[in-house]
Order: C-alpha cells, then structure tokens, then sequence
C-alpha cells in the first residue's frame, strides 16, 4: 500500500507539472518593458539543420478579432512588407546575425500602450509541402516607473478636531499604482481619507492621496507608491523629531555663517591694518632719507669753505 501511494503521488506530480507547463506554453511567455523603449519578443527554433530559403516566419497579434494581425514576416530569408499592419511599419526588426542560428526574435521599437497584446510567432517549414514546425506565444505588458512621491503636511484642520492632513502624490507611472499609509511609531498601516487616480493623454497616471490623522508630538508618517509591475516601491516619510532636527541644524548652518562672515571680516582688517602700516613705514624712511641728504649736502659745504678760507 505505501509503494502503490508513493508511485501515485509522483505520477500525480508529474502530471501536474506536465498541466502547469502546457498552460504556460498556451499564456505565452511575459515580456516587461518600459514605457518609450524597445522590446525584444523571444522566438527560438530548437531545429538542427536549418535553410532560410525553405522557411517562412510570420510574427502576429494572436487574437482573431483584429481585422490586420501581422506583425512582421520574413519568406525565404528576405522581409516581407506586404501584408504588415500599418501600425507597425518601420517599428519592426528580426536579428539578421542570429538568424542562421534559428533565433527569430522581434525587437519592436518605441513601444507604447497600443503595443500591450499577446503576440504568436509562427515558423513554418516549405519543402514539398508546408507545415508548421515551431510556434511560440509572448505576451507584452507594459511598465513606467513613478516620480518620487511629494509628501506634504501637516495642515491643521479648521473642524477643531485635532486632526491634521497629509498629501502624497506621485506622476508618470504606469499600470494604475498601489497607495500605503504606514504609522511608523507601531508600523501599522493607515487608511487614506481620498484616493485619486487621473489618467493623463499620453497613458500615464498621477496619483494624490490624502490622509487624515490626530496630531501628536512623535508623529512618523509614510507614504508608498507600488508599481507592481515594474516591483517598485518608492516613499516620502514625515518626521517629527526630524522636523525640530532640521530646523536646529538649520540654525546651526546660520551661525556657521555668521562665524564664518565675521571671520573673513577680521582677516580684511588685519590685511587693511598692515597695508596702512607699510605705506606709514615707507614714509618715514622716506621722511628720514631727505634729512640725512639735507644734512650731508650742509656739511659738504661747511668742508668747501674751510679749504677755501686764507690762511
């Protein structure tokens, strides 16, 4: 009995990752891009021996309601335009150094909304008859990333409840975010008071939300923007304590200043006094180089007379 379980349960495991698998293969591979970049959409054909002549390689929209589904096509090792939607039309490009190695792969340039489908890659192989030899599906889903959120705040209310409000708010991303409220003092989660969520002409969202909360003198608040997607989480925190610090360092930077101010003031004194002590130096020798000359011109003329005078 415990061999027969035992033997059941790994085919039923088997199984199981066989179903997980083949419903993967039906979903399609998921391709994250940004928003304005360029995506590469995977198709690889595991096949050894491989003529670009003989095979013909259609990248489509997988979904029959679209009136015009191709994508990109390549026949007998050369692009085919004819068929391709206009939407795509110089958008498109196959990675002609890895083709002879089997790798179909699309780099779909400038990707925007429009662009979020699921694609099917079809390979098939013209011989004596054609016949479908590799098919894959890739699912794109697009992605951009949030501003830093501004958090704004506290304003008192005027209701005389105590209350105060903060604001947090956020622009440029894409898919529509997750908001949270975090009270950091316990790090229990808050509910926002509103939550508005605008979608913008070119397919980005800015989100503003607001939170209401009874003022304390610790308060801790912060906001997070999600971007699922994209696995991004960004925040802008509320400190109270570094409130008080920042103004205290703020105080300190102003009498830095000040000390500073008054310290090149000081040197420019010292440097005006020694200026004015040179120039009264120099005068004074100057002063007293024209009494020695006029004291030795007297008494060069005192010598003449005496060598003149009779004897």
């Amino acid at each position: 009995h415990l061999c027969f379980l035992f033997f059941f349960s790994c085919g039923f495991l088997l199984l199981s990752l066989h179903i997980l698998r083949a419903v993967a293969v039906l979903e399609g591979k998921i391709v994250i891009s940004k928003l304005g970049d360029n995506a590469t959409l995977s198709c690889i054909y595991p096949g050894k021996e491989l003529s670009l002549n003989n095979l013909r390689v259609y990248w489509q929209i997988d979904d029959v309601q679209e009136q015009c589904s191709v994508v990109h096509a390549l026949i007998s090792g050369q692009d085919n335009e004819s068929e391709q939607c206009i939407h795509f039309k110089n958008r498109t490009q196959l990675l002609w150094d890895r083709l002879g190695e089997g790798d179909f792969s699309l780099l779909l340039l400038n990707v925007s909304q429009s662009d979020e489908r699921k694609y099917k890659c079809v390979v098939l192989q013209t011989n004596e008859y054609t016949r479908v030899v590799h098919q894959e599906k890739v699912v794109l889903r697009l992605a951009a990333s949030y501003s830093q959120p501004i958090l704004s705040g506290p304003v008192t209310n005027s209701d005389s409840t105590g209350e105060v409000t903060f604001s947090c708010s956020s622009d440029n991303g894409y898919p529509e975010p997750n908001v949270y409220w975090i009270n950091r003092t316990d790090n229990s989660r808050m509910l926002p008071s509103e939550l508005s969520i605008t979608l913008h002409d070119d397919g980005t969202y800015s989100v503003l939300s607001t939170l209401k909360v009874k003022a304390t003198s610790d308060m801790q608040i912060e906001c997070f923007i999600e971007n699922k997607r994209l696995q991004e989480n960004i925040s802008a925190n509320y400190t109270q304590e570094k409130q008080n610090n920042d103004s205290n360092t703020e105080s300190h930077k102003d009498l830095e200043k000040g000390g500073r101010g008054a310290q090149a003031a000081g040197i420019i004194s010292i440097v005006i006094l020694l200026a004015l002590l040179a120039v009264l130096i120099c005068w004074l020798w100057k002063h007293r180089s024209s009494k020695l000359v006029s004291y030795t011109d007297v008494q060069t003329n005192g010598d003449n007379r005496k060598l003149n005078s009779p004897v």
